[in-house]
């Protein structure tokens, strides 16, 4: 038996770990610290997980001190087949052209998962020569806890005659096609070290659903330096260190990140400035809930010259709203608003839609388990720089609200009989926001849900978005305690009821108008 798997097997005698994987082992050499990044399937203690740290320590080197962090992980059926169908159409190409998600048939064990191809006679050699069934099997054993096993079965499959062809109305929609975008990265220079330079970025709006190491490429958008204390249990000294918080654009989404800089990196990190083009590695990591992309490296580099991001394929807007008719909106106050300021060009010659979900949980990822549902969408749109019209609606939810969401929303499940599908309520809000900018305050948050939605329901949201938290980093620096949304709204004296998508939506939509005031263009 060698140390991993008896490293394994003690960590697996914890009740709640006993099924977990060793994701990764991060060392400090510095600090002499190791993290041990566990995957478990299972609900765990405070105890279980301090057991585990201290057999990691076993493991180490006796001047190394050991940390243990723990990710549940649970995947369901869709999840895996997702996963095993974007795996196959980026490692196997070719094998891909004969494979959709509707030949790929998944049965979930009480750890790990049964996974089953369905192949035409002739081509079943691709998938059971070259290893691709024990790749994938490694592929997914490496992300989620048990066994996965793959097999191909063999089924004929009918091509559609003519006659078929013929009877399929022109205006029938087309399944929407899931890819991972990327670009070439231009004007490349060394910032923090050229070892791995990346030649390809992926699409800030597509980074979350790629996994290992990767890079994002875009305008820099935002850049704030503080500081931290770090003690070094060396010299038992507090040490002062810098980390810088980022925001980078590209066109198709906004990407925030902390940044810890090497000494040799510090001074020329601290002489970026707003604009500049910036790409940044790093990975896709999962704490305490929550999937971040974690900065490694920053160096200058630059999508290419006039780039215009690639459009997803997927289902046109729709002509009608079906379900959910937006409204008119009057708001009074408005009518002071530009008393001592023209409106900026940019708020005036745009539309903007500005939103707010209210959802069942905050797992706004499928990579880190099931999906919670959106119970409330709210938004109005803005045009000629004032509020004219809202969108606000329920959305039904075959599971019952849990006390905490009740308690945060004061919605309850009677408010939810009735209310239409999420399939219905996206395809009239993806029509709301047609021809719109979305903005939102920590809008990538939201717009995970929506995008998530949509895209099972075949439509690709592309639209342009910015973030009025980036917008109060930036503008209201120091003048605040915090950047929450209630506080901003504090700031401005607008009073709304919190946690209510279209009270918050609305307010936030009034904060986006008094920072266009301010900042007179919208960012890069």
């Amino acid at each position: 038996m060698n140390r991993l798997d008896e490293y394994l097997r003690e960590i697996r005698a914890i009740a709640g770990l006993q099924n977990a994987l060793l994701k990764s082992i991060t060392v400090s050499k510095r600090d002499r610290i190791a993290e041990f990044l566990l995957i478990t399937d299972k609900a765990y203690t405070a105890r279980e997980e301090a057991e585990a740290c201290g057999i990691s320590g076993k493991y180490l080197p006796a001047d190394f001190r050991a940390k243990t962090r723990i990710v549940k992980r649970v995947p369901d059926e869709e999840i895996v087949k997702r996963r095993i169908y974007d795996f196959v159409s980026s490692k196997f190409p070719a094998a891909a052209a004969f494979l959709d998600e509707k030949s790929i048939h998944v049965d979930m064990l009480s750890s790990g998962a049964n996974f089953c191809f369905d192949i035409a006679s002739g081509e079943q050699s691709l998938f059971t020569s070259g290893k691709i069934l024990d790749e994938v099997s490694a592929y997914l054993q490496s992300g989620y806890c048990g066994t996965f096993y793959g097999t191909v079965r063999i089924v004929e499959k009918e091509e559609p005659s003519d006659e078929l062809l013929n009877e399929i109305p022109e205006t029938q929609e087309e399944e929407a096609v899931k890819e991972i975008r990327r670009f070439e990265i231009c004007d490349f220079v060394k910032i923090d070290g050229a070892e791995g330079l990346p030649k390809n970025a992926t699409y800030i709006a597509d980074h979350g659903n790629e996994e290992g190491v990767l890079a994002v490429c875009g305008s820099l958008t935002y850049i704030e330096e503080k500081e931290y204390t770090k003690h070094n249990e060396k010299t038992g000294e507090d040490v002062q260190k810098s980390r810088f918080v980022i925001t980078l654009s590209d066109g198709t989404g906004t990407l925030r990140t902390t940044y810890f800089p090497k000494k040799a990196t510090v001074e020329k990190v601290r002489e970026l400035k707003i604009g500049d083009k910036i790409v940044i590695t790093g990975q896709n990591e999962e704490f305490n809930g929550y999937r971040s992309f974690k900065a490694a490296k920053i160096n200058f580099g630059a999508p290419p010259e006039n780039f215009v991001p690639k459009a997803r394929k997927g289902k046109p807007v729709p002509k009608y709203y079906h379900t959910v008719f937006p409204e008119n909106y009057v708001d009074y106050t408005q009518a002071g608003f530009f008393d001592t300021l023209e409106k900026p060009d940019d708020l005036k010659n745009n539309a903007f839609v500005v939103f707010d979900l209210e959802t069942t949980g905050l797992n706004n990822n499928p990579a880190m388990g099931k999906m919670d549902k959106i119970i409330e969408i709210g938004a109005v749109k803005l045009v000629g720089g004032e509020i004219k019209e809202k969108f606000s609606t329920f959305v039904a939810c075959e599971e019952r609200l849990s006390k905490e969401i009740i308690d945060l929303t004061g919605i309850t499940d009677a408010d939810l009989i009735g209310a239409p599908t999420i399939d219905k309520t996206i395809a009239d809000f993806f029509k709301f926001i047609e021809g719109a900018y979305l903005v939102g305050h920590n809008v990538n948050f939201d717009l995970n849900f929506v995008r998530y939605y949509a895209e099972q329901n075949g439509y690709m949201i592309d639209n342009r978005q910015f973030d009025t938290l980036t917008l109060a980093q930036e503008l209201l620096r120091g003048e605040l305690a915090n950047y929450k949304l209630n506080t901003v709204a504090d700031y401005y004296g607008f009073t709304f009821n919190h946690h209510r998508a279209f009270d918050d939506a609305c307010v936030t939509a009034k904060i986006f108008i008094e920072f266009m005031k301010k900042r007179g263009k919208l960012p890069l």
